[in-house]
């Protein structure tokens, strides 16, 4: 290892020139990619920034080669226990010795500290692929809080939400807030800040504004580029974008994208997808090359119909993953939700494991990561029974830190102050909210059970004295997007059908992907006091029912995160469910699917503050047909 002490070279200075090799060690040839030499390099940068020297990092690997041989006592054994090997595919009895944060060896040992594991399952610790941790509505600490009982030891995450509100300022404070965690948060830069140029969103992110993200070593590379008619069009923006990314892992988001167009998006060095919902989507885009994150959330649900396109020959190149997964359900499980219902759906075990371990450490290139083998980080989870997969013991860097559902860790609150006060809207009275009928039918967004995807129908409208009014007996209800960042006064009109929502209103900050206020409602004097709540809330969700609010869960932190444990978080989210269901409405999810009603990057038909956007031909329609 020669010249250790240098100072890091960013993706940047190693893709844009060629002349930038002209300084770097011989040993830079021989990384696989450029990932690999920033981790690497990284470390170095870490080991030194603690003061640690070469001399003591050279004694770590004494150790760690005297344990492995047998001729030291482990620092810790997991003693007789079955290891699921994601390398080989294996299921087989073996010890496993631990130190100093790694793995030491495989087979018999004896340790400073033994834990029998006898007739239980040692695997490695969870990844979970892709998620926006804004979906939890935690804070980092207290997604690690509510997430390492349920063995996930690592995620990579978007930060595409915060980014949305906050622009840089909303990524240092998720990079701050996530430091020095008992669990691993790596991030993925936004590719798409605002998501599209057909809503207002609170900043706006171009490639030198990502630039300088691109050293810190929890950073991998770019998040999912959802422009992707942008990038089809060769837009000079997006193309900037992928050239100061080249050479990172660059995330994918393409609907029902196909043939020629989906080759020429794979072809601009994107890598990945989660947007699949059939197994033949997914099929064709590993056949051109992509990995395929299996998404399984709070509201879209894709793995019972995208997991027959996986087999024993290409499951190499599908993850799971939960993208948008709210405090409630994180409760109850995160990934390994996803580990043990594809079990269920009758995927080999290992496969299922591999997909949730190895797979995405290979892809994002997180080294000695995803694996219980010799110089991996000791990240692993013991459990009783590979079919329940019930989580029992979650060990980080070789510290017990879950025990049967409770945290052992210490996990401090972030040091920096979360940014408040994102609520700015244009002074409305009801007025502004009434919406003439212009034409007897109109374009009507349906929802469709369990996914974000929705279907455009023409209607007929209903309208008194003029205006249009929801409709409950067919379910068509009024929907609102208020302009929150700017106070520029934007307000799109639409209308959606299946809520089944009989009386009152439902409004939140959370709307994909630029976070205004969404409101779904009956009638107009709740929609306001819905819209008046949020303001006074300054974020948040809220069911209003003849004036009153039934119930809110108050989002400060850039009107998407709490401030408060997940247990509160997820008691507020079950009483605005509740109170959504009192009032009428028929899905399991009403917040989840009312967010994603703003998103216009996902088809057919969708609302953003500046109006009605049909996703498919990607341009504002009417809403009177």
């Amino acid at each position: 290892m020669r010249q250790i002490v240098q100072p890091r070279i960013s993706a940047l200075s190693m893709c844009k020139k060629s002349d930038c090799y002209s300084s770097t060690p011989d040993w830079v040839y021989n990384c696989v990619n450029v990932r690999y030499l920033l981790q690497v390099k990284g470390l170095y940068q870490a080991d030194y920034a603690e003061n640690r020297s070469l001399p003591a990092m050279k004694n770590d690997l004494k150790d760690r080669i005297a344990v492995a041989r047998g001729l030291k006592k482990a620092d810790l054994v997991l003693k007789g226990g079955r290891i699921i090997n994601v390398h080989s595919g294996e299921i087989y009895d073996a010890d496993v010795a631990v130190s100093r944060g790694k793995i030491a060896g495989l087979g018999t040992y004896e340790g400073k500290k033994t834990i029998d594991v006898s007739n239980k399952f040692v695997l490695p610790g969870l990844i979970d692929s892709h998620l926006h941790l804004e979906s939890s509505m935690l804070t980092p600490a207290e997604f690690a809080r509510a997430a390492l009982p349920h063995g996930t030891t690592a995620v990579v995450a978007d930060p595409h939400e915060i980014a949305n509100v906050l622009g840089t300022r909303g990524l240092k404070y998720i990079l701050a807030a996530s430091e020095g965690l008992p669990l691993d948060f790596y991030f993925m830069l936004p590719s798409c800040v605002p998501a599209t140029r057909l809503e207002t969103s609170g900043a706006r992110l171009m490639a030198r504004d990502l630039t300088p993200f691109l050293d810190h070593e929890r950073v991998l590379g770019l998040a999912e580029m959802m422009n992707y008619p942008g990038l089809l069009a060769a837009a000079p923006d997006v193309l900037a974008k992928l050239h100061r990314f080249s050479g990172t892992v660059i995330d994918g988001h393409a609907p029902e994208l196909s043939r020629k167009d989906l080759a020429a998006y794979i072809g601009s060095g994107i890598s990945s997808d989660h947007e699949c919902t059939t197994a033949e989507e997914a099929k064709e885009k590993v056949r051109l090359g992509m990995t395929i994150y299996i998404r399984e959330g709070s509201a879209a649900k894709d793995l019972e119909a995208v997991l027959p396109a996986v087999t024993s020959k290409n499951s190499r190149f599908f993850c799971l993953a939960t993208d948008d997964l709210q405090a409630e359900d994180l409760c109850h499980g995160s990934i390994d939700q996803v580990v043990r219902k594809a079990i269920r759906l009758g995927l080999d075990p290992v496969i299922a494991v591999q997909m949730a371990t190895i797979n995405p450490a290979l892809h994002f290139c997180l080294k000695r990561k995803g694996a219980v083998l010799p110089g991996y980080d000791a990240d692993m989870i013991v459990i009783d029974d590979v079919d329940a997969f019930s989580v029992k013991m979650v060990f980080k860097n070789g510290a017990l830190v879950a025990e049967n559902g409770n945290v052992l860790a210490r996990i401090s609150a972030p040091r920096s102050a979360p940014p408040g006060n994102t609520v700015k809207i244009k002074l409305m009275t009801r007025e502004h909210i009434r919406l003439r009928a212009k034409k007897d039918k109109a374009r009507v967004i349906e929802l469709v059970p369990d996914q974000i995807e929705t279907r455009l129908r023409v209607m007929p409208v209903s309208s008194r004295n003029g205006y249009i009014v929801s409709d409950t007996e067919r379910d068509v209800l009024k929907l609102l997007v208020i302009e929150r960042h700017r106070a520029t006064g934007n307000i799109g009109f639409g209308l959606v059908k299946g809520f089944g929502l009989k009386s009152g209103a439902l409004a939140s900050t959370v709307a994909h992907d630029s976070h205004n206020i969404i409101v779904v409602g009956t009638n107009d004097d709740d929609m306001f006091a819905a819209v008046s709540a949020i303001n006074k809330l300054q974020g948040g969700m809220v069911a209003v029912n003849r004036g009153k609010v039934m119930a809110a869960l108050p989002l400060p932190v850039a009107g998407l995160i709490s401030d408060q444990r997940a247990g509160v978080v997820a008691a507020q989210m079950k009483d605005v469910r509740c109170a959504a269901r009192q009032m009428g409405v028929t899905i399991d999810e009403p917040f989840s699917a009312l967010s994603f009603l703003a998103l216009p990057v996902v088809p057919e038909l969708k609302l953003t503050d500046r109006g009605l956007v049909d996703v498919k031909q990607f341009t504002f329609v009417e809403l009177f047909v």
